[in-house]
């Protein structure tokens, strides 16, 4: 497996939509995996065997989203208006849309 590593840069500004989806992609023939903000419509290779790179999973939170944590338990907390999970970055809830209580420090 190779050390180097791909970069994304993303809209970080507060209430900043992402509209492209995150990919988990694979090389056939080494098994590499990167993680792509990955448009549908184009093809993605392997920057060094040429090989197209296969889509494995879609990864949470799917797009559109304000958040860019991933779905899992450290990341997420209860919205106190519907009792529904939510990313811990997200100010509304995406769910009932009401505002969110503050998180202690």
């Amino acid at each position: 497996m190779s050390s180097r590593r791909s970069t994304v840069t993303t809209d970080l500004r507060p209430g900043a939509m992402r509209s492209l989806q995150k990919y988990r992609m694979r090389t056939p023939s080494t098994g590499r995996e990167v993680l792509v903000l990955a448009d549908p419509e184009k093809v993605y290779v392997d920057h060094e065997t040429g090989e197209r790179l296969e889509p494995v999973a879609q990864l949470l939170p799917l797009a559109p989203t304000e958040s860019e944590l991933p779905w899992a338990i450290e990341n997420l907390r209860f919205c106190n208006h519907c009792d529904q999970l939510a990313q811990r970055d997200l100010l509304d809830c995406p769910w009932c849309g009401q505002r969110m209580d503050a998180l202690d420090g």
